[in-house]
């Protein structure tokens, strides 16, 4: 952890965190991992009793009133005891709300708001189908328009938090003639409307989170529970992008930090030729490769969460340093989770030590919430749009025309 930079409040914060997983029975991650229980209601019951849901949602609507630079420091701690811990937080707290909070109404931040933060009410966020998850203008669940109403149809599969969510933020196509910006509505559905889940999969890991596949035959939604304006999804799913990438990235830290933990501790014990492997570089080397991956993470989520906050970054750019943090720290993560297994060996593939769950967890932190690849299509777009900018304010040096023959004719030829 970084508490060097972190203030006397935000270190009582982690603190409270830190109680809250302390108090967690293992048998109850080991049961979700054995799926015997599918959703932690009770975790994620137990931290809205502590208030630790919600970090970014103002006081009055039962949330922490903080800012990313404390939701970060949640983040990590709630995904120590397995990855599934943050994503179900995650998706209730970080992302849901945050869809609230910027495009709900009044009405509907009271109503939807302070339940979840409590942890009385859960929610999730349906997006991916079954014909695809990343190609978000692709969607084929319509709402059509019955009066004040509208009716869903349609599937959403995937859903982390699907099996035991109340609330569900559903995206349908409204527009079906409409262009792929405009014909798409963020609705907020209650499972009292007719929602129907399946928990139908078999997970490789972050098992126990409710992941379901979501159905809607014929649900009626009434108009009040439209999120922003009709047709005007893209600007809640611009938005969106922020939490479910950065909230993700920042809570892949908290998931591989134990690997980093039980390597060291394996290493200082385990004897090999006379000497503990500590003292072995092909091991010490490995441990300081975990350490730096982790600080180097946390370092860029400490970053990107300083420019989220101040307000002084232009969305694009912010959407940018999210998705280059969420590809970045995702992968630096599964190396070390592979870099343990590596120092403890055979009994890291097997289940006398966590590190294989570990393993199996967070593979999935590289696919969810938009695939690194396409993190990849963000960065350069956003990217190339931000040097082009650059160029025209002609503000920072040209470096092209440092070299010798950087004038010479002819040869900078470009068709």
């Amino acid at each position: 952890m970084f508490d060097y930079l972190m203030t006397p409040a935000q270190l009582k914060l982690r603190d409270e965190t830190r109680e809250l997983i302390k108090s967690l029975p293992r048998e109850y991650i080991l049961d979700m991992d054995a799926e015997k229980i599918r959703y932690p209601k009770e975790f994620l019951q137990e931290a809205g009793r502590r208030n630790l849901i919600g970090i970014r949602v103002p006081e009055m609507y039962g949330g922490r009133g903080g800012q990313w630079q404390d939701d970060i420091i949640v983040a990590e701690e709630i995904c120590v005891p397995g990855y599934i811990f943050g994503c179900t937080w995650g998706v209730t707290g970080d992302v849901v709300t945050e869809a609230l909070i910027h495009f709900g109404t009044e009405e509907q931040k009271k109503k939807f708001l302070p339940a979840i933060c409590k942890g009385e009410k859960f929610a999730a966020e349906c997006l991916t189908e079954p014909r695809g998850g990343s190609d978000f203008f692709g969607a084929t669940t319509t709402a059509r328009r019955d009066g004040d109403d509208f009716i869903l149809n349609g599937q959403k599969r995937f859903i982390v938090g699907g099996e035991g969510a109340d609330y569900f933020l559903v995206y349908a196509k409204t527009d079906p003639e409409g262009g792929s910006h405009r014909s798409i509505t963020c609705f907020m559905v209650e499972r009292e409307m007719g929602v129907k889940t399946e928990y139908i999969y078999n997970l490789m890991g972050s098992r126990g989170g409710g992941t379901a596949r979501v159905v809607f035959h014929e649900v009626r939604v009434p108009k009040e529970n439209v999120i922003g304006e009709v047709n005007g999804a893209f600007t809640v799913f611009s938005q969106m992008m922020i939490p479910e990438r950065f909230g993700t990235a920042a809570m892949t830290i908290g998931a591989a930090r134990p690997a980093l933990e039980i390597a060291t501790d394996y290493s200082t014990k385990r004897k090999a030729f006379g000497t503990e492997i500590n003292n072995f570089q092909a091991v010490n080397f490995k441990v300081a490769d975990m350490v730096t991956k982790l600080d180097s993470s946390r370092a860029m989520i400490y970053t990107t969460a300083l420019a989220l906050d101040s307000g002084k970054v232009k969305p694009g750019r912010c959407r940018r340093m999210a998705s280059a943090s969420k590809k970045f720290v995702t992968e630096q993560c599964w190396d070390v989770a592979n870099l343990a297994m590596q120092v403890m060996g055979g009994i890291g593939y097997t289940d006398v030590y966590p590190i294989e769950k570990i393993v199996r967890d967070l593979r999935l932190s590289m696919i969810w919430v938009g695939t690194n690849e396409i993190m990849n299509l963000i960065i350069q777009h956003e990217w190339y749009k931000e040097r082009t900018g650059e160029i025209a304010m002609g503000s920072k040096r040209n470096s092209e025309f440092d070299a010798l023959n950087a004038f010479a004719e002819g040869e900078k030829i470009y068709e």
